[in-house]
C-alpha cells in the first residue's frame, strides 16, 4: 500500500500554473509530429534506406511509451515538478543532438531522448490535482489532457512552413528553444507538489515493463516492413506476451509496484484505459489521412493538390478546437459527469468521420472535418484523466495517468500501423515508380476510425455511473456557487481540526483517509486554523490518519454514514475509536 506524505509546504499556486503546464504539454506533443512534413525526404536527408529512416520515428514512439508510466511513478515518489523539468531537459538535449547531425545513428539517439518527454503529460495532470482547488480542476485537467492533440495539430503547419523555407535542422533548434522556455516557465511559476508516495522505485518492474512494451510496439510499427506473418514479427509478439505476463505476476508480489495492477483491474480504470486506446486510434487516423488527401495532385481526379503549408493549415483547426473544448468539457462534466462527457465526445467523433466520408472534395470541407473531430477528440481526451483520478488514490495519480497516456500512445501506434498498411495496399501507380494513396484507401481508413469509435462507445457505456460531485471537476461557474459546493461536500465527508498537545491548531498537517482494504481514499492538508475536510467515496469504515512535522502520527478509526459530527484529530493522544 502506498501512502502520501509531505515534508515541506508548497508555494501557493498562481493563476499562471495551468497555462504553463499546458504549454509544457503542447511542447512535448510537438515532438510527435515534428518530422511529418519531411518524412518522405528522410532517406535522402540521412543518406540511408527508407526502412532504416523509419527508425527516426519509431524510436520516439518507443521511448515515449516506456517513459510515461515510469516518469509518472518517479513523480509520485520524488516530486512531480522535479520529474517534469527532468523530462523537458532530456527533450532539449535530444533536440540539440538531432539538430547537429546528418547521420542516422545520432539522429535516432536524439529522437529517442525527445520521446522521454512524453511523461510530462501525466506529471502535469498530477501537479494540477495536488495544487488546484476542486472547482478549477476539471477545466485545467481537460486542457492538459488535450495538449497532446493540440501540440500535434499545431505543429503540422508550423513544421511545414519551416521545412519549406529553411533548413530542416531548424525544426530541432525550434523544438529545443520551446523546451528551454517551458523549463524556465515551470521553474518560475509551478510550485513543487507537497504530496509524496512512500516506498522505493520498482526498478525490476520498470525494466520488465520497458522490455514488454518494446517487444510489443516494435512489430506494430515495423510489421509492414518485415511482413505481418514473418517469423520476426510473430516472434516479437510472442515474446511480448511472455514478458508482460511474467511482469504482471512479479508486480502482484511487489509491495510498492511500478503499476498497481489491482487498481488497474478495477472496472472504471480498465474500461477507461481500453477506451483510451480507441480514442488514440481515432485521433491518429485524421492526422494521417487529411494531410495526404490535401497534397495528392489534383490531376488524379480526387486529390486536392495543395502545398505542404496549406495542408498543415487545413488540419490545424483539429488542435485549436481541442484547446477550446476544455471549458466546454468542464461545464458538461460538472453537470453530467466525465462518463457522459466521454460518450458525447465519442459521438461527435463518429459524426465527424461519418460526415468526413462525403467531405473530401475541397480543402474547405477538410477544415469542417478537422473542427468536428477536434471537438469530439477534445471532449474525449478531457474526460479520461477525470475518470482515472476519480478511481485511484492520490499517491498513484502520476503512475495511473502515465499508464493512461501510454494506452493512448498504443492506440496511435496501432492506428499508424493499420492505416499505413491500408493506404499502401490500396495505392495506385502514378508513373515513375511513385505510388499514391487512393480515395478508396482514405474512405476505408475513415471507416476503420468509425469502428474504433463505436468500440469506445460500448466500453464507455459499461463504465460505472457516478455523480459529478464524486469526481474532480469544475463544480460551479461563480464564486458563490463554488462556496456552496464546498459546503455541500463537507457534509458528505469527514471534517474537523488537527490539534497539538496544548490544544493549538496545527496548520498544514497531512490528513489521510484509508478505506477498509488499506487503500488511500483521500488526502488533504489542514488549513491555518487546523481545519480539514475529506469527502468520502461511499459509506463504510475508514481510518483517519494525521501527521505533522514535530508531532507523532495519529490514527482514528471512523465509520461514515452520511452526515456526521466533526472528528478532531489530537496529535498529543493515541488513536481512539470514534463513531461518525
Amino acid at each position: 500500500m502506498s501512502h502520501t506524505t509531505t515534508d515541506e509546504p508548497a508555494r501557493r499556486a498562481s493563476g499562471a500554473v495551468v497555462p504553463v503546464l499546458a504549454f509544457a504539454g503542447i511542447v512535448v506533443a510537438v515532438m510527435q509530429t515534428l518530422l511529418v512534413p519531411v518524412i518522405k525526404d528522410l532517406p535522402q536527408l540521412l543518406d540511408t534506406t527508407p526502412s532504416n529512416a523509419t527508425w527516426v520515428l519509431t524510436s520516439t514512439l518507443l521511448s515515449g511509451a516506456v517513459a510515461t508510466p515510469i516518469m509518472g511513478r518517479l513523480g509520485d515518489l520524488y516530486g512531480k515538478r522535479r520529474m517534469l523539468v527532468l523530462s523537458l531537459s532530456v527533450m532539449v538535449v535530444g533536440a540539440l543532438l538531432s539538430a547537429l547531425t546528418d547521420a542516422l545513428l545520432p539522429m535516432i539517439v536524439g529522437r529517442t531522448l525527445q520521446g522521454f518527454a512524453m511523461g510530462a503529460i501525466p506529471l502535469g495532470i498530477g501537479l494540477m490535482r495536488d495544487m488546484l482547488p476542486r472547482e478549477k480542476l476539471g477545466s485545467a485537467m481537460a486542457l492538459m489532457s488535450s495538449s497532446i492533440g493540440v501540440g500535434g495539430g499545431l505543429a503540422l503547419p508550423a513544421a511545414a512552413l519551416v521545412a519549406q523555407h529553411a533548413d530542416w535542422h531548424a525544426l530541432f533548434y525550434g523544438a529545443a528553444g520551446l523546451g528551454a522556455l517551458a523549463i524556465a516557465l515551470t521553474l518560475a511559476v509551478v510550485p513543487e507538489s507537497p504530496l509524496r508516495a512512500k516506498g522505493s522505485f520498482d526498478l525490476p518492474g520498470a525494466l520488465g515493463l520497458s522490455a514488454g512494451l518494446v517487444l510489443f510496439l516494435l512489430p506494430i510499427t515495423k510489421g509492414s516492413d518485415w511482413g505481418w506473418s514473418s517469423g520476426t514479427t510473430l516472434g516479437l509478439f510472442g515474446a511480448a506476451a511472455v514478458v508482460l505476463v511474467l511482469w504482471g505476476l512479479m508486480e502482484l508480489r511487489v509491495a510498492a509496484p511500478l503499476v498497481d495492477l489491482r487498481t488497474t483491474a478495477r472496472r472504471e480504470v480498465l474500461l477507461t484505459n481500453l477506451a483510451s486506446i480507441m480514442v488514440g486510434v481515432s485521433f491518429y487516423v485524421v492526422s494521417l489521412v487529411l494531410p495526404q488527401l490535401l497534397q495528392v495532385p489534383s490531376a488524379t481526379g480526387y486529390g486536392l493538390g495543395q502545398s505542404m503549408v496549406v495542408a498543415g493549415l487545413c488540419v490545424a483547426p483539429l488542435g485549436l478546437t481541442m484547446m477550446f473544448t476544455a471549458p466546454v468539457y468542464a461545464r458538461l462534466s460538472a453537470r453530467y459527469g466525465p462518463r457522459t462527457t466521454l460518450i458525447i465526445g465519442l459521438l461527435v467523433i463518429a459524426i465527424g468521420y461519418g460526415g468526413g466520408l462525403g467531405l473530401m472534395d475541397a480543402a474547405w470541407q477538410t477544415v469542417i472535418t478537422s473542427v468536428l473531430l477536434g471537438a469530439g477528440i477534445g471532449l474525449a481526451y478531457s474526460s479520461l484523466p477525470a475518470l482515472i483520478i476519480g478511481a485511484v488514490p492520490a499517491s498513484e495519480t502520476g503512475a495511473a495517468n502515465g499508464l493512461n497516456t501510454l494506452m493512448r500512445s498504443i492506440g496511435t501506434s496501432v492506428s499508424s500501423a493499420v492505416i499505413g498498411m491500408v493506404l499502401a495496399n490500396t495505392a495506385q501507380d502514378a508513373g515513375g515508380g511513385v505510388a499514391l494513396p487512393t480515395m478508396h484507401g482514405f474512405r476505408v481508413s475513415f471507416l476503420i476510425a468509425t469502428g474504433a469509435v463505436f468500440v469506445g462507445l460500448v466500453l464507455a457505456f459499461f463504465l460505472p455511473s457516478r455523480r459529478p460531485a464524486q469526481v474532480p471537476q469544475l463544480r460551479a461557474s461563480s464564486e458563490e456557487d463554488a462556496n456552496l459546493a464546498r459546503a455541500e461536500e463537507a457534509l458528505r465527508g469527514f471534517r474537523g481540526r488537527v490539534l497539538a498537545a496544548d490544544g493549538a491548531p496545527v496548520a498544514r498537517a497531512k490528513v489521510t483517509l484509508i478505506d477498509r482494504h488499506g487503500r488511500q481514499a483521500g488526502a488533504t492538508l489542514s488549513d491555518g486554523d487546523g481545519g480539514y475536510t475529506l469527502p468520502v467515496p461511499a459509506e463504510g469504515p475508514y481510518v483517519l490518519a494525521a501527521r505533522a512535522a514535530g508531532h507523532g502520527p495519529l490514527a482514528h478509526s471512523a465509520v461514515h454514514h452520511g452526515a456526521e459530527r466533526p472528528v478532531d484529530l489530537d496529535l498529543s493522544l493515541p488513536g481512539e475509536t470514534v463513531s461518525a
